[in-house]
């Protein structure tokens, strides 16, 4: 990916809550200490302070989901509104990647145009544009801070293509420069902004009565079926399924629900 490159965020629960991680059914062990993306923005005793600092109030806040039974999902505080997956962007996930996308183009799709949709071109902010997928659609649920920087960015890019909200990210400092912040607050050294990392974030809504997997590194919204607000999370850890079955030797695979607080 071409352009600009963004510092990646480290994934540390002590980093005053801005970013951790949690294993999906998988060896939390095999992790790397800093991740491309935003992997878990979670629940604590403190507001997390990169979404304090985008201004959003803690009505909703990003929890741990520990696994993929009934039993442990139901330790998700309800409702759901948005679910993130962390995955390892390898070999096979480019092959079916590329095949998906041709299947697409070649047999269509319905998207409502409720979606809200951005490309991502500024290289390891997937995190953010996950999160930034997350809560735009589902901004009639937020509650955002007076002079929020994303509730601004929101409102400011509504009408763009997916396109013109990337370009439009790319000089948007407010946003840049908390990510940035957060990059720098983790406790293991920053690594170069040339560093090449193959982990990737997206996150999995519910609009207009369909679950929809929002990627910025693919042209289009992935309508993946029918969901509701009562069942996102158990429809959304099917398809966190298929991306695991897809890599059946990964360990890196984690996921964070955005609950109701």
């Amino acid at each position: 990916m071409e352009g600009q490159r963004w510092l990646p965020l480290e994934a540390n629960p002590e980093v005053t809550n801005q970013v951790s991680e949690v294993s999906v059914a998988r060896d939390p062990g095999a992790l790397p200490a800093r991740l491309a993306c935003i992997s878990t923005l979670t629940r604590n005793l403190e507001l997390d302070s990169f979404l304090k600092q985008l201004g959003l109030h803690p009505n909703w806040q990003f929890v741990d989901v520990y696994g993929m039974d009934p039993e442990l999902l139901s330790m998700v505080p309800r409702p759901v509104c948005a679910v993130l997956l962390l995955f390892p962007i390898t070999e096979k996930y480019e092959v079916f990647r590329t095949e998906e996308e041709e299947k697409i183009k070649s047999q269509g799709q319905d998207v409502t145009s409720s979606v809200y949709f951005m490309k991502q071109t500024i290289s390891n902010a997937c995190g953010t544009i996950g999160l930034i997928h997350a809560i735009a659609n589902n901004k009639d649920k937020m509650h955002f801070e007076s002079g929020s920087t994303l509730k601004k960015f929101l409102e400011e890019s509504v009408s763009m293509s997916p396109e013109e909200r990337a370009r439009y990210l790319e000089n948007y400092d407010a946003i840049r420069v908390t990510h940035e912040t957060s990059a720098h607050e983790g406790q293991t050294e920053a690594p170069s902004i040339d560093e090449k990392v193959d982990l990737h974030f997206i996150a999995l809504v519910h609009v207009d009565g369909h679950l929809y997997e929002l990627d910025g590194r693919k042209p289009f919204p992935i309508n993946h079926g029918e969901t509701s607000d009562e069942t996102l999370l158990e429809d959304a850890i099917e398809v966190c399924k298929k991306f695991m079955e897809r890599d059946p030797d990964e360990l890196r695979f984690n996921a964070i629900a955005l609950s109701a607080a």
